[in-house]
């Protein structure tokens, strides 16, 4: 790889940007990186673990993120929320691809409308899925024997100790605030469902059911026009998972239900589920790193400008490779629900 500039993480002292970093340097240990956060002794703390990375100070409220006017960059991360959309900016200005993965389905009206209006300014991968694409892209590996998909549900179950930092926390605050309806398809149409049509339970891997509700995530627009599926829904839980039961660290479990008909139409049923014994962190980085992979001509042609999203840029299995490199398992099941 020839020398190019650095990848400026915006957040990359937190959790998502910290774990993005360090996929970052083991997939491409040349590639320069700029830890870019609040506090300059955390990020420089990231930036030393690393190698070969700098530290800086960024602040979101202003246009030039606080940056230093001779700064060079190859992509700007959004590894927390862009709230006013200066990060977008900063990059649209400079021709920059950019990714951001905490707007959520409630909030990314701004970034939508700011992407479209500038739609040659800027590559923008729009990653605000759950653990950064990771969901979908782990559905579409399991699927991809399936002719037709009838229906699709996932069951995330994120462990109560395992919410993320102050960031995280505050996106999931965000979103309870702005909607307490989920958003499904049902027969073709994307539909709002509220309480108590939106409580759900979600079985865990061990058999436990933790309450839950269907939730309103780009998951569901994803998948249903990725794979054509006229019924998709994803429902949230947060409660004690499977590994710490078993007396471990937190777990992350994402249950996949799929029915439809594999080849020579014979009917077709999926129970499956994508843990990792070390939560939501190392799936959401690696979520991130394959979208900057990709942002970067890393892997693959090159991106035209424009807005996307994780399933369109990224190949399925190859993130399902990536994903047990880290330890992630796929664990078949049989029809327990």
């Amino acid at each position: 790889m020839g020398q190019r500039n650095s990848v400026l993480i915006l957040g990359g002292s937190g959790q998502a940007g910290a774990g993005t970093a360090t996929a970052l340097r083991r997939w491409h240990p040349e590639l320069p990186l700029t830890i870019a956060g609040r506090d300059l002794g955390r990020a420089q703390g990231v930036a030393d673990e690393l190698g070969a990375a700098t530290a800086t100070i960024v602040d979101l409220r202003r246009g030039d993120l606080g940056l230093p006017a001779d700064g060079e960059y190859s992509a700007v991360v959004a590894a927390l929320w862009d709230d006013r959309l200066n990060g977008l900016r900063y990059a649209q200005e400079r021709g920059l691809p950019y990714l951001s993965i905490s707007s959520g389905l409630v909030d990314i009206a701004p970034e939508i409308v700011a992407s479209a209006q500038r739609p040659d300014s800027s590559t923008v991968l729009v990653a605000s899925h759950f653990c950064a694409g990771v969901g979908v892209l782990a559905t579409l590996h399991a699927t991809r024997e399936f002719e037709r998909i009838d229906s699709i549900r996932i069951g995330a179950v994120l462990d109560e100790l395992d919410a993320g930092g102050p960031a995280g926390l505050a996106d999931l605050e965000r979103w309870a605030t702005a909607t307490s309806a989920g958003l499904v398809r049902h027969d073709g149409v994307f539909t709002w469902i509220a309480e108590p049509d939106a409580r759900t339970q979600v079985r865990s891997i061990d058999g436990i059911l933790v309450p839950g509700q269907s939730i309103a995530i780009l998951d569901v627009p994803s998948l249903a026009l990725a794979t054509g599926a006229p019924n998709v829904r994803f429902d949230f839980s947060v409660g004690e998972s499977a590994g710490r039961r078993r007396g471990g660290p937190a777990s992350i479990e994402v249950r996949i239900d799929v029915e439809g008909t594999g080849p020579g139409g014979e009917p077709r049923r999926l129970h499956s589920y994508l843990v990792h014994p070390e939560g939501q962190r190392p799936l959401t980085a690696v979520g991130i790193a394959l979208g900057v992979e990709r942002l970067l001509g890393l892997r693959g042609e090159s991106v035209q400008p424009g807005v996307h999203t994780p399933e369109a840029l990224i190949d399925a299995s190859y993130a399902a490779s990536r994903l047990a490199e880290i330890g992630a398992e796929f664990v078949d099941t049989a029809d327990d629900a």
